[in-house]
């Protein structure tokens, strides 16, 4: 942002060019992490952010000096056109933004591909559905997996919009809203500037009263983070139900053994990528929590906890990136059936009477899943003795595979 400024200021003829240019080169050096260790400021701090924005100021100034061999001061050269009250929150903007285009949609996106591809091995798996952790009508792995997808999906559609909202600058509001001490095309040219550097296209926010005063567009996409986070968790713990056993459990999936033996059970085998994934969510929910109190904290014309608005953003966006490529790479990706738990538990379930509700009645059909439950027997064998349809014809009505797909012929 301030190397954008910088070359704004110059092609409005408000800096020479060659200040312009030392300003520039010494904040793109700050940008790539060359000077993290000229920055000790604490995260906690005034709530507009003007200490970080000093700090920033007062480093870059002193690189372009030594650079030039003449002063060039932080507040007149480096900030010029600027306010520590429009530079904070568009640094979270620049940054959510990066952050969204360049690693969660990728990762979203890698995540949706695996879960897709999956899906499209399993499609013809058979399994017992579950509603209420009790056994429900069966249904194939490909539709499970297929759910996922959808919810994935579903998030990075809301993240985009979100992308859309991060991408929009408050810069050129400078201390209040009205602009004071930036040229009038300041807030374009810094926009198209920032464009140019990253690839990614920056517009000027239209009210920068809002984009002061409120975080509501950083409110906004931490809710939409909240929202992959509770599909990631979703999907995590589908996962562990699914591979919990192997003997006391469901049992019928096998997830990658990344963590073999706990630390005094020799063999054991915990889910470690999916519990991961739940903690980053718990997070996530967390930081959602703490943007929404930081959010409303605009006194008047400024929000005053722009820093620990930043912190959580960047956080949130950095873990569920993380989590979504591990959760496709480590666990998603390798996990593999049991097929004869899934045959054993599928071949008994009572709940597979459901298809001849409209044959036989609710009342008779309950009869025989409770007595093929209590015997532990086959719902076939026991419909066979209690109602006067064909086996051929109770073959057709209770394969798992036609229940599975019930409207496909």
């Amino acid at each position: 942002l301030k190397a954008a400024c910088a070359a704004a200021n110059s092609q409005l003829e408000e800096l020479d060019k060659d200040t312009s240019q030392a300003i520039a080169k010494s904040a793109l050096a700050v940008a790539n992490g060359q000077y993290d260790n000229e920055f000790p400021i604490d995260i906690f701090q005034t709530g507009s952010g003007t200490s970080t924005n000093m700090n920033a100021n007062e480093v870059i100034s002193s690189l372009a000096t030594k650079a030039m061999n003449q002063p060039v001061h932080p507040n007149d050269h480096v900030n010029k056109g600027q306010s520590s009250n429009d530079v904070i929150p568009t640094s979270i903007h620049i940054a959510a933004t990066l952050q969204l285009t360049e690693v969660l949609l990728p990762a979203l996106q890698h995540l949706g591909s695996v879960i897709d591809q999956r899906a499209e091995e399993l499609k013809d798996v058979v399994t017992t559905g579950r509603t209420h952790l009790m056994d429900a009508m069966p249904v194939t792995f490909g539709q499970v997996l297929g759910g996922w997808s959808a919810q994935i999906k579903l998030a990075e559609k809301e993240l985009r919009q979100g992308q859309k909202l991060a991408s929009a600058l408050p810069i050129g509001g400078t201390a209040v809203g009205t602009g004071i001490n930036a040229h009038p095309e300041f807030d374009s040219q810094v926009c198209r500037e920032l464009t140019r550097l990253s690839d990614i296209e920056f517009l000027p926010m239209e009210n920068k009263f809002m984009g002061l005063s409120t975080q509501d567009s950083m409110v906004q996409l931490s809710g939409k983070l909240r929202g992959l986070a509770v599909a990631l968790m979703k999907i995590a713990n589908d996962l562990r139900w699914l591979n919990s056993g192997p003997l006391a459990g469901f049992a019928e999936i096998s997830l990658p053994a990344l963590q073999p033996g706990s630390s005094i059970m020799p063999g054991k085998v915990n889910p470690v990528i999916p519990e991961a994934v739940c903690m980053v969510a718990a997070q996530v929910m967390g930081n959602d929590v703490t943007m929404g109190v930081a959010g409303q904290s605009g006194s008047f014309q400024l929000n005053v906890m722009l820093p620990v608005i930043a912190y959580n953003i960047t956080q949130s966006i950095e873990i569920l990136s993380n989590a979504s490529v591990l959760l496709a790479d480590k666990a998603m990706a390798d996990f593999s059936l049991n097929y004869d738990k899934i045959e054993q538990a599928l071949s008994k379930n009572p709940i597979l009477v459901t298809s001849l509700n409209n044959i036989i009645g609710y009342e008779l059909g309950a009869k025989i899943a409770k007595t093929a439950y209590a015997e532990k027997r086959a719902v076939l064998d026991v419909a066979l003795e209690m109602t006067e349809l064909s086996k051929e014809e109770l073959e057709k009505h209770l394969n798992p595979a036609n229940l599975a797909n019930p409207h496909i012929t």
